[in-house]
């Protein structure tokens, strides 16, 4: 197997009749309602969608297929003693090659996303197939892949393009590129709801960078963002020089030297396709105050298949802040308890459990037993859970226990009944409805007082606002869903609660926050 084709490999069974029909697949569009009682407002509106160019090839085309084999690197990636626990993810690196070959170093980088939801994605990509000056960025429609589709954050794309002056709108930029698409199927399976600001650097300058980055930088105060930057290392030399060559951009990149590895990249002492990505991503975390970067993996294609003549390189790294050097900020400083830690085998039992409730009361049987003593401690535990039930992407039903009342397991097999025949928004659930019943499972913290707005974190906090008699609640990933600014979601919530939008001000409103463990079905 020769590394020098890695990237056009046939990797899977059915890749080449997945490809003759590559250009005919037409993917569902995913809808992102709200939990309001109005119809939510769509993230996009033009209808272009950019659709896969490597499902089939670089990755399984099924959906299945594709999101068990990201699960499975996922679970082999062990990061827990590498970065600190308590670290603010600014961004990440990570590789871009066929998945069979990058994807179990790519899974290292993902893991640390997976516990710090984010409500865009800027994806920093090199152009491998297309000349242009500065950098792209996409904005007709959203992107697609076999698990769904990807809209764009339109709020920050328009922001990036009037601050910026290198980055401007060539679609051909992203028509055939796979550096961008390759991410998203990490991002879909680690990140239940986000949205994505693909920009692809074309002959970028040190000067591009250096402006790119204090645009996201200045962008940071009103959108909370990850920077993920899509490069490989070394191509084509032996496996033994390739580390020698890779060591040294990995040396410089854990001391965030951008210059120096600038300096090396043009001189060809090191090698990275995407130098510009990378050196954008540095940039920005420095200009955030960030120290130092987190090596998390390193291989060459050589590690998969075995031949060490030619091989490319492949880092997983994180740029982080670290917790303590932020006390000052008042984000840091509100403590949040989580909610329990849930092993996937037991969110399995709880989605069935959902399931054959849901299905019991609909067709008149009778429910699951739920013996207690056979279950995990976990889902014996008292805890607070919301059920939220979509039917071909609208809301079907959603209703929650907040307080922790009942055993888990009892708490989800009833919201699971209330949300289907209890929403005083909808009517009751009907059998004809129930094969396209979607149910989500968003399992809660305890609840902790906010007395300052500004420790909110949209895409980490629920917001639960009581006044008087009056109290409204909106889930953490509602915000993302919408679009929302903190400001927008504490309006919103006042709103939900039937209180004039400015009530959350009233020194008489009561204001909580929670986090929530969500479970999706598979």
């Amino acid at each position: 197997m020769d590394p020098k084709n890695h990237h056009r490999l046939n990797l899977w069974p059915s890749a080449r009749r997945c490809l003759k029909r590559l250009t005919s697949i037409v993917l569902a569009a995913g809808c992102l309602p709200g939990f309001l009682n109005w119809k939510a407002t769509p993230v996009w509106s033009q209808e272009i969608v950019r659709h896969p160019v490597l499902a089939g090839t670089w990755y399984p085309a099924e959906a299945r297929d594709l999101r068990s084999t990201i699960e499975g690197y996922l679970q082999q990636a062990r990061l827990h003693e590498i970065v600190p626990f308590d670290a603010d993810l600014l961004g990440i690196v990570a590789p871009h090659a066929g998945l069979m070959y990058s994807g179990p170093v790519a899974a290292y980088a993902y893991r640390m996303v997976q516990e710090r939801p984010v409500d865009a994605v800027v994806v920093l990509a090199p152009s491998h197939r297309v000349a242009f000056t500065g950098v792209s960025v996409f904005r007709n429609g959203p992107f697609a892949t076999p698990l769904g589709q990807v809209p764009l954050h339109t709020e920050l794309i328009e922001s990036i393009l009037n601050k910026c002056p290198d980055v401007h709108d060539y679609p051909p930029a992203h028509t055939t590129e796979h550096a961008v698409e390759i991410q998203l199927p990490f991002l879909q399976v680690v990140l239940p709801v986000f949205r994505l600001v693909p920009l692809v650097f074309g002959h970028p300058s040190w000067d591009t960078c250096e402006r790119l980055a204090q645009t996201l930088r200045d962008l940071s105060t009103s959108f909370r963002f990850l920077v993920v930057a899509s490069t490989d290392l070394s191509h084509y030399h032996t496996d033994e020089e390739a580390r020698r060559i890779d060591a040294r951009v990995l040396e410089r990149l854990r001391h965030m030297e951008a210059r120096e590895i600038w300096q090396e990249l043009r001189s060809g002492v090191c090698e990275a396709c995407g130098a510009a990505p990378l050196l954008t991503l540095l940039l920005y975390a420095q200009k955030m105050g960030a120290k130092e970067v987190s090596l998390l993996r390193y291989a060459t294609s050589a590690d998969v298949t075995g031949e060490k003549s030619r091989v490319v390189g492949y880092a997983a790294a994180a740029v982080w802040h670290d917790a303590a050097q932020q006390a000052q900020s008042p984000v840091q400083n509100l403590s949040t308890p989580s909610p329990p830690a849930l092993r996937a085998e037991e969110k399995a039992m709880l989605m069935a459990l959902a399931r054959e409730t849901l299905e019991a009361k609909i067709f008149g049987t009778n429910p699951p037993n739920i013996d207690l003593s056979t279950l995990p401690p976990a889902l014996q535990e008292p805890c607070g859970a919301f059920v939220t039930l979509k039917r071909r992407g609208q809301l079907r039903g959603c209703i929650g226990q907040i307080e922790a009342r009942w055993p888990l397991a009892v708490t989800v097999a009833r919201m699971a009944v209330a949300a289907a025949f209890h929403d005083p928004r909808l009517p009751s659930m009907t059998p004809d409805e129930w094969k396209d019943v979607e149910p989500e499972i968003s399992v809660l913290s305890p609840l902790a007082r906010l007395r300052d707005a500004s420790q909110l974190r949209v895409g980490t906090h629920g917001l639960y606002l009581r006044k008087e008699t009056q109290a409204g609640l909106l889930l953490p990933q509602v915000p993302l869903e919408q679009g929302w600014d903190a400001e927008t979601f504490l309006r919103q919530t006042c709103r939900k609660a039937g209180l004039p939008p400015e009530a959350w001000k009233d020194p008489a409103a009561e204001i909580f926050v929670f986090t929530a463990e969500v479970i999706h079905e598979k």
